[in-house]
């Protein structure tokens, strides 16, 4: 990239744990390109955590949903940023998200090769697995010079994001009724399918132990987590089921008042991890070594069977041992050990149960 190319476009991904991901590609940036300005294209979604972003200095929406072309979304925006920008760094591999790019005659247009998009890029990269085999490599390796790039020898910065103060945290948790006891949180969801997702029974279990020893439980996710959220904190006191309840803002906020969380390999999994809180995470259907938490502040809870991972939505087997066979009490042991010891730090990788 040449030193002059100041004006950075990202075609941000569509899943909330890859956008904060993402944020390691902007720090990069940021760091090659001190008096860079970086502009994402970005869902409606994601603005939230793009807000907490300092490296983002702009967010333009497109109003597109999953699986939707949006051809007319997609040249209006490209119309709206013309001569704005002199690179543009796309990270999905689809075709339609080189669209916006090409439409806006942006000079350098950067990305995988992927669903023959040779006519929409300038420069056409060739996606080594074995070398750039984790999600945030892939995205960072981008923002790199092609040969720095293919050596996969490179940093990649740890995501941080902003959050709010002490006094943000007590509105909410008067408005939502929560207490002034200790607060895991739990995210029972997983949006890729069934296949990552830890019973609920085992999560209620879980909750019902902990909120014993006194700690109150906090669930996090969607509004279409809800009912996955009311069966977990069934019969329970101080256990609350915020999904479908806050902002993704307020949710940033209130996980990084979590003092650990419990979760399946999911974005919310990805939030709490950019905001310093410890993860204990739960993967089944797919592994830490491709999507891991990033931060050094990880319990990973993970079989690793002889049919995992298979990076189906729905277990091939019909069994999801990968999952069944993670007890509730070798996951509540794990907490119970690092609320006790808080200086306790599990490597990535380190600690797989």
């Amino acid at each position: 990239m040449a030193d002059t190319a100041k004006r950075l476009l990202v075609v941000g991904p569509s899943w909330v744990g890859d956008m904060v991901m993402a944020q390691s590609l902007f720090i990069t940036l940021k760091k090659r390109y001190p008096g860079a300005t970086i502009g994402v294209v970005a869902p409606a979604w994601s603005e939230p955590i793009l807000a907490r972003m300092p490296e983002v200095d702009e967010v333009l929406t497109l109003a597109v949903g999953h699986g939707e072309f949006g051809w007319g979304e997609r040249l209006a925006l490209a119309r709206r940023i013309k001569g704005r920008f002199d690179r543009a760094i796309v990270l999905p591999r689809s075709w339609k998200s080189a669209l916006v790019p090409f439409l806006a005659r942006i000079p350098e247009r950067v990305g995988f090769l992927g669903e023959q998009r040779y006519g929409l890029l300038t420069e056409r990269r060739t996606l080594d697995k074995s070398v750039l085999d984790q999600t945030v490599k892939r995205f960072v390796s981008l923002g790199l010079p092609a040969d720095e790039a293919a050596s996969g020898a490179f940093e990649l910065p740890t995501p941080r994001l902003e959050v709010g103060g002490d006094a943000q945290v007590s509105r909410l948790c008067q408005r939502l009724g929560l207490s002034a006891r200790p607060a895991i949180g739990m995210m029972p969801g997983a949006e890729f399918g069934p296949a990552k997702q830890w019973p609920l029974s085992y999560f209620h279990e879980l909750a019902a132990r902990l909120i014993e020893d006194g700690f109150e439980v906090r669930i996090f996710g969607g509004p279409k987590d809800h009912p996955a959220g009311e069966e977990i904190v069934a019969t329970l006191t101080h256990a609350h089921n915020l999904c479908g309840a806050t902002s993704l803002a307020d949710a940033v906020d209130l996980l990084a008042d979590c003092g650990q969380v419990v979760t399946n390999d999911s974005g919310l999994m990805h939030v709490a991890a950019a905001v310093g809180t410890r993860v204990q995470a739960i993967y089944g259907s797919s592994t830490p070594a491709y999507t891991p938490p990033l931060t050094d502040n990880a319990h990973i809870h993970y079989l690793a069977l002889w049919c995992s991972p298979c990076f189906q939505r729905v277990c091939p087997l019909g069994h999801t041992n990968c999952l069944k066979h993670l007890s509730a009490e070798r996951v509540y042991r794990a907490v119970i050990e690092d609320a006790a010891n808080e200086a306790v730090i599990t490597p990535i990788g380190g600690t797989a149960e």
